[in-house]
């Protein structure tokens, strides 16, 4: 007799309940009714639910019935709508892109509207709602066609998300400089960004209705062929259905929902990323919800009620006359930047860091003269930054001016403009040192201190400290930036730590929590008084405007102090750059070195951010560039990228005060404008 061994039959599942899709469904329903219920009985007038009830029967005071129906009620309806768009956008763009990162905000989407409606406000036109909107809609479907063309379909979360990002930053600095250059034309157009669900009365809400429902029917309507996406390209082609024109069809109509809720409240952020991710569990547990026709609502009824969420939050944590002032969309900001970062602790396809590209290595010869070219470069821009601006001078001036011989005209200008050049030379080397030592350690081509969170950290400790105390000096400044930059590399760096770095969750990472500070950063600027808001903006812009002397000495401390470490531990940097074995076997306490260079590139990032505002890409550009011309040795990497660091900034601060003088621009505007395409340029040349 034979046995045969067969393997147990498998235990059945549950099957899940019938009808469970549409009890869930009818739960977040009743979630969301019972937040609009709740919202609408929050605001500064007394008016409480048993006014509320009256108003909405006809039988309350005409005061209360006049609160309710012209500011609380439309408040509560522009929230739903908002809610729905983007979260249902957000889903759809997911869906097509086959990544769970996509959504408005990490598209440029929001960003592209804002820039579309700021050109349009700069030029002085007064437009329509409707116009507005289609304004705000060219705007954001240019933007998510350059970050999906850029990105790739498919290609993992890390490439769309530090497209968008990178583009959203360039976008921005182009319309914060309109807001700096046309203070009445855009007057309002910054806390608009913010994005608010206030309303005055229904007629917003009744204008953009039709669009928002016109968006969501036709994204209803391709919900088959999305579906059909999901089985792969060539099983949707298999099945007739077009694969490009689906997935353009699409981003258009997710590009139009994105636009009438940006008109309707300004670009609320993240819900588009999180509520998507907050039903897509369902799926699993009920496969009726797998299907674009079910999930989609489904998604719609989250982001409805994390918007009414955030705005009952924020009124229920925050006095009521106080919640009045801040933007509804700095709340979503915050959740969706914590959402961001668990998500990049989750993921399971993140790279290992690996060394850089090889490089070639010119010998000393093309050395020497790659450093000569740059000295007399960076010369240049100086003797042209002292000489050039809104009053032109001579070098007889500056010579005389030295000698302490010139007159009081040519004083006063240099005076001025001396610290201002002087400025911009110490924050380009500090940003170019401080990237070049974050791409060794983390080996990380990618990483820079303004795209890993350390510049925004050191912007808001900086921006805490000029908002709440104007008169404080240079140090004080210096050292709030230091404390705000600290805390958020400690974040950035402890969390993508854990795996030796991985390059998209220290990306992702850096990417929540630079959102965060941009979010923390917005609401100081909201609360406070005109004038330090206007002073914050232009500080943050990257502006040198008004340095002197003292405000100079940290950065060039803190440069002398780095350069000379970089320099006498440059072994150790090229080891640490190469991979995570061979330091150790070398002998080399290597989360030792990485911490005490980290710490470096800190200190050089927060006295470059209290010196010269925010900058931007600087620690990107300058370490790439010099690595291609000079080669992976570190000895000859850090002098060159500081010099290109300092020219670069130098030159950008001239150029944003000579072009259009006597108005000026930011350092930090020009080098995003610089900066941006070289970022994009880098990711396309990676692209496998």
């Amino acid at each position: 007799m034979t046995v045969t061994a067969t393997a147990p039959a498998p235990r059945p599942q549950a099957a899940p309940p019938r009808g469970g899709a549409a009890a869930v469904t009818a739960a977040l329903v009743l979630l969301v009714a019972a937040l609009a219920v709740v919202d609408i009985t929050q605001g500064t007038a007394a008016v409480g639910p048993a006014e509320v009830f009256k108003a909405l029967t006809g039988q309350a005071d005409p005061a209360d019935a006049s609160v309710v129906i012209a500011s609380r009620l439309p408040r509560t309806t522009a929230g739903l709508l908002v809610g729905a768009v983007l979260a249902v956008a957000g889903a759809a763009l997911q869906a097509v892109s086959r990544n769970v990162l996509a959504s408005p905000d990490t598209l440029a989407v929001n960003a592209g509207s804002y820039l579309a409606l700021g050109v349009a406000g700069a030029t002085g036109v007064s437009l329509p709602l409707l116009a507005s909107s289609g304004i705000a809609f060219a705007g954001g479907l240019l933007a998510a066609g350059v970050v999906l063309a850029l990105s790739g379909l498919g290609t993992g979360t890390v490439r769309l998300v530090l497209a968008g990002t990178a583009l959203a930053l360039g976008l921005n600095s182009v319309t914060e400089g309109l807001l700096l250059l046309f203070p009445e034309q855009t007057e309002g157009l910054y806390r608009w960004n913010q994005g608010s669900i206030g309303q005055n009365g229904f007629d917003g809400v009744l204008q953009m209705l039709p669009v928002a429902a016109a968006g969501l029917v036709g994204l209803l309507l391709t919900a088959r062929r999305v579906d059909a996406l999901a089985l792969g390209d060539d099983a949707a082609r298999g099945l007739g259905v077009p694969v490009r024109a689906t997935r353009v069809t699409v981003v258009v109509l997710a590009a139009l929902l994105s636009a009438a809720a940006v008109t309707l409240a300004g670009p609320i952020g993240f819900v588009g990323l999180c509520a998507p991710a907050l039903t897509r569990p369902l799926a699993r547990r009920f496969p009726a919800f797998v299907r674009a026709r079910a999930g989609w609502p489904a998604a719609g009824l989250a982001g409805a009620g994390l918007v009414l969420g955030s705005d009952v939050l924020l009124r229920a944590l925050v006095p009521a006359d106080t919640a009045v002032a801040v933007p509804t969309g700095i709340v979503t900001s915050l959740v969706g930047s914590v959402f961001l970062v668990v998500t990049a602790l989750r993921l399971r396809d993140t790279a290992e860091a690996g060394a850089p590209d090889r490089l070639r290595t010119p010998g000393r010869t093309a050395f020497r003269v790659t450093v000569a070219v740059l000295v007399a470069v960076l010369a240049g821009v100086t003797v042209a930054g002292v000489l050039l601006g809104d009053t032109g001078l001579l070098l007889g001036d500056v010579v005389n001016w030295a000698q302490g011989r010139a007159g009081r005209a040519v004083s006063f200008v240099l005076d001025t403009r001396v610290p201002r050049v002087l400025a911009a030379l110490g924050a380009g080397a500090a940003l170019a040192l401080a990237g070049t030592l974050v791409q060794a350690v983390t080996r990380n081509p990618l990483a820079e201190p303004g795209v890993l969170g350390v510049s925004g950290g050191a912007a808001l400790g900086a921006v805490l400290l000029v908002t709440t105390v104007p008169v404080a000096g240079s140090w004080a400044v210096a050292g709030a930036a230091f404390a705000g930059a600290a805390t958020a590399s400690a974040v950035v760096f402890g969390l993508a730590a854990r795996g030796g770095y991985r390059q998209n969750r220290l990306v992702l990472v850096g990417v929540g929590v630079a959102a965060a500070t941009t979010a923390l950063i917005s609401l100081l600027i909201v609360l406070t008084d005109p004038f330090n808001a206007t002073k914050a903006l232009t500080w943050l812009s990257g502006s040198t405007y008004g340095r002197t002397l003292p405000d100079v000495l940290p950065v060039a401390l803190v440069l002398a102090l780095g350069v000379g470490v970089a320099v006498a531990r440059r072994t150790e940097l090229d080891l640490v750059s190469l991979d995570g074995d061979t330091p150790r076997l070398l002998g080399l306490r290597l989360s030792r070195v990485r911490l005490g260079f980290l710490v470096l590139s800190v200190l050089l990032s927060a006295t470059a951010v209290a010196s010269a505002g925010t900058i931007g890409f600087v620690g990107l550009v300058a370490p790439h560039a010099a690595r291609t011309l000079v080669g992976r040795r570190h000895v000859r990497v850090v002098p060159v990228a500081v010099l290109l660091g300092a020219a670069l900034v130098c030159l950008a601060d001239l150029i944003g005060r000579t072009v259009i003088a006597p108005a000026q621009l930011g350092a930090g505007l020009m080098t995003a404008v610089i900066g941006t395409p070289y970022f994009l340029y880098l990711l396309v040349r990676s692209r496998r």
